[in-house]
């Protein structure tokens, strides 16, 4: 996962302190927008957050790994899609106090059907949902999970 961490640091009011911190190779996220402008969601369970949520493929960077390839990896093991393109939105941070886990954000386009290949310690549902189905869903605040509001407020606007 990661590697945790305590590291004494200096403040810039000049203060030392022990800070803990939480080391994360980085992941990456991608938006699956077909043609019609419709989105494929997962709902997957996520025992730190008590059950399933929905989510936008997403994955940890293996060693190595550039972020664009993870999310196009990530996409077809978790959705059974693979994207003729797929463009970066932004980058953020997940929780930066106590991780310095960056998530790379994308969207693809030009979608393909693949077989999905979940990893043995993911249980996923595929759902797809039009625009306005999706705005309807966050502002009832059924998306809960931060990466997948901002990349898909990035895609869709509010």
């Amino acid at each position: 996962m990661g590697e945790f961490g305590l590291d004494t640091v200096t403040l810039p009011n000049g203060r030392t302190v022990t800070l803990e911190v939480l080391r994360h190779p980085g992941a990456a996220a991608v938006v699956p927008l077909h043609d019609d402008g419709s989105v494929t969601l997962i709902r997957q369970h996520r025992h730190a957050a008590g059950g399933m949520i929905w989510e936008i493929p997403a994955g940890k960077l293996e060693p190595g790994e550039l972020p664009e390839p993870c999310a196009r990896r990530e996409l077809e093991e978790e959705a059974g899609l693979r994207a003729g393109e797929v463009r970066h939105l932004t980058s953020i941070f997940t929780t930066p106090g106590f991780t310095d886990e960056v998530i790379h954000l994308y969207v693809a386009e030009g979608l393909v059907p693949v077989p999905a290949r979940p990893e043995d310690d993911e249980v996923i549902e595929l759902h797809r949902f039009a625009p306005a189905q999706v705005r309807a869903m966050i502002h009832a605040g059924e998306v809960r999970d931060a990466k997948t509001l901002v990349a898909l407020l990035m895609v869709l606007g509010p």
